[in-house]
């Protein structure tokens, strides 16, 4: 918690949530009163940020005081987090909010409020019956409160924002990945292209799977078929060993395999598409792009009937931010939450038309 954000008085902070939500905005009321306000403070105090891998949960606002808020140095900032996480029946004198207060913290103030339009992220992988904190403020958000922001800057600020995460278009994708985070609590069933069905572990690696093989293969591939999918610890959950066969692909657990490999059978020759699903690290990089290019150039392929993609779940996730840097050129990148478009990283004066199935359709030749 070394570079843990300074703090304004949690009233400041309820100010500018009253410029942030102008009025017309759905649920403006659970944005701007002082529990929203007492909650975001909570979550500066905390340190609870995207990217940082700080979380807080919602009694951890109720048992907030006015005399711990003015303590403002990290170390005694960092104690009461740790203890704040602590289960205890102890009476706590000055509270900010009694202990059944979390659930209107939980539903409205969060769920229904800043979640809603994306002010506040959600972790990933916790079902939803587990007490572990869950809650952090986008990046962007959080910056909005620094006591340095003020006046000219703070509205410019704010109207970048307001832009970003409140157009009708940022709205429906901050939705979208709301949603996706849900159903990441519940076996994810996934329906392939012949209308086969399987189930997945819970989690938003899962979640990414579904959306590759029930809506970017149906989109972006005339005639789609799945050969491979896997899960987190090589678990095999497809693997089409006579479509594969036919088109002269080996799935041998001995090669280096990705998360899915997708064939595009609607062309005269076959298009292969590996996938690399990320929710956390493992983006196909120049290294990965090589090793699976062997599978589908052993048999013949030629390198424009290959495709290579990795697909997120938004551009805003940590896992977007920390790896695409690193994707390979003459890749894709594909986002659950932007399910129409795709980012190509072209690389100029390379030799064949690398991905000609993909180009095409992007209008790139």
């Amino acid at each position: 918690m070394s570079s843990i954000p300074p703090l304004i008085d949690f009233r400041e902070i309820q100010g500018r949530l009253e410029l942030v939500f102008p009025e017309g905005i759905q649920n403006r009321n659970y944005l701007i009163r002082e529990l929203a306000a007492k909650t975001i403070f909570v979550m500066l105090y905390t340190d609870a940020i995207e990217g940082k891998n700080h979380w807080i949960r919602p009694n951890q606002v109720t048992r907030m005081t006015d005399e711990q808020a003015a303590i403002s140095d990290v170390q005694s900032r960092k104690r009461w987090t740790e203890a704040s996480l602590i289960p205890s029946r102890e009476a706590i004198p000055g509270r900010w909010f009694a202990h059944d207060t979390r659930e209107p913290i939980r539903d409205e103030t969060l769920r229904y409020g800043f979640i809603e339009y994306g002010a506040v992220i959600v972790r990933q992988g916790i079902p939803t019956t587990s007490s572990k904190p869950r809650y952090s403020l986008q990046s962007a958000f959080s910056k909005l409160f620094s006591p340095d922001l003020t006046g000219v800057e703070l509205e410019n600020a704010i109207k970048q924002w307001q832009n970003q995460h409140l157009s009708p278009e940022a709205l429906a994708r901050t939705r979208l990945v709301q949603r996706s985070i849900a159903s990441s609590d519940d076996k994810v069933l996934v329906t392939f292209p012949n209308q086969e069905t399987r189930r997945l572990s819970p989690g938003p690696s899962s979640v990414i799977s579904k959306a590759v093989i029930e809506v970017f293969a149906k989109k972006f591939l005339a005639k789609p078929g799945v050969i491979w999918l896997s899960e987190s610890g090589n678990k095999v959950v497809e693997r089409d060993e006579g479509l594969a066969r036919s088109i002269g692909i080996s799935i041998s657990s001995e090669n280096i395999l990705p998360d899915i490999i997708l064939v595009d059978l609607g062309r005269k020759i076959p298009i292969i598409v590996f996938v690399e699903v990320v929710a956390t690290d493992g983006p196909i990089d120049e290294f990965r792009k090589k090793e699976l290019g062997k599978l589908a150039q052993e048999p013949g392929f030629a390198e424009e009937n290959i495709a290579f993609v990795t697909a997120y779940l938004d551009r805003g996730s940590p896992a977007f931010q920390k790896t695409f840097k690193s994707l390979a050129w003459n890749s894709f990148a594909w986002l659950v939450s932007e399910p129409d478009s795709i980012i190509s990283l072209y690389k100029l004066k390379t030799t064949g038309k690398a991905n000609v199935l993909l180009y095409e359709l992007l209008q790139l030749k």
